[in-house]
């Protein structure tokens, strides 16, 4: 049985102790310090684990001068993202695990990029690295070695429209922003280019799906959370967008595991939408 949504790190231990073939992803990062996950992993990650960088392999380069701006973190050519993954060993159907030290933030990005390209059997580290280190899990600062995997990208299982097809469907679909409340209400605005938000978007920060302790909230607790703010819409009506595409996987993530299927992603997000004057923008 794979695991699609969320691993617990007692879980994951299983697996190892059984040998079940797994590739692991530690896709640490930080907005503010690019270079940081990438020395957090030098310094210890699990035993194992690759990593993976948001803005060199989980990205797209950014638009340069003369082409269209599709956003801070635009997704990369699915081939060569998938070439990426068959040279760190996947195999068609292999467990994939990826986690952070950032509460799933970036390894969301992950679980929605494999489901991309078709790949189920992918999950999220529940609490992360914390966790795992909270578990009795130990680090490692060794590089795994690689073998070249059989994976391929096969149909996607993870929806997504672009900034037309939302500002076509907008009033038609319940749109969610996992932005942090103040950048939603537009009151400040460190990183795009005008602050606001999308008309007709609910707040509904990423945050809000973790305990405490890091971990996940209980799938119950998050199908009550967000099943009040759907209304009158289906879950396959939602779409969920951030800044740049990131956080909001971490939304879609959570409300798959609480059972609430099929909402899509927009990957532009905020910094894709309102680059452009063509784009309505609200505040408040």
């Amino acid at each position: 049985m794979s695991h699609t949504t969320l691993i617990s790190a007692q879980e994951l231990q299983t697996l190892q102790a059984a040998a079940h073939p797994l590739l692991l992803i530690d896709a640490s990062f930080d907005l503010a310090d690019t270079t940081a996950g990438e020395r957090a992993y030098a310094q210890g990650h699990l035993p194992g684990a690759h990593y993976l960088h948001l803005d060199r392999e989980l990205s797209a380069p950014k638009a340069g001068e003369g082409q269209v701006f599709t956003g801070r973190h635009p997704l990369p050519d699915p081939t060569a993202f998938a070439q990426r993954l068959t040279a760190l060993g996947l195999d068609a159907g292999m467990q994939v695990v990826a986690y952070d030290g950032q509460g799933g933030m970036y390894a969301a990005r992950v679980w929605w990029m494999l489901r991309w390209l078709g790949h189920e059997a992918v999950a999220v580290l529940d609490g992360g690295l914390a966790a795992w280190l909270a578990a009795g899990g130990s680090l490692s600062t060794e590089v795994p070695g690689t073998r070249r995997g059989s994976f391929q990208a096969s149909a996607s299982i993870a929806p997504s429209l672009s900034a037309d097809a939302l500002q076509a469907q907008l009033g038609r679909v319940r749109l969610l922003d996992a932005r942090a409340g103040e950048r939603f209400r537009g009151e400040v605005e460190p990183l795009d280019k005008q602050a606001g938000h999308i008309p007709g978007a609910l707040n509904r920060f990423f945050k809000d799906n973790l305990q405490a302790d890091g971990r996940f909230k209980p799938a119950q607790q998050l199908r009550a959370d967000f099943q009040a703010l759907l209304p009158p819409f289906a879950a396959s009506e939602v779409v969920h967008q951030c800044g740049s595409g990131v956080t909001a996987c971490h939304n879609l993530l959570a409300m798959e595991h609480a059972g609430l299927r099929g909402s899509r992603l927009y990957p532009g997000s905020w910094s894709e939408w309102s680059a452009d004057p063509r784009r309505p923008v609200a505040q408040g």
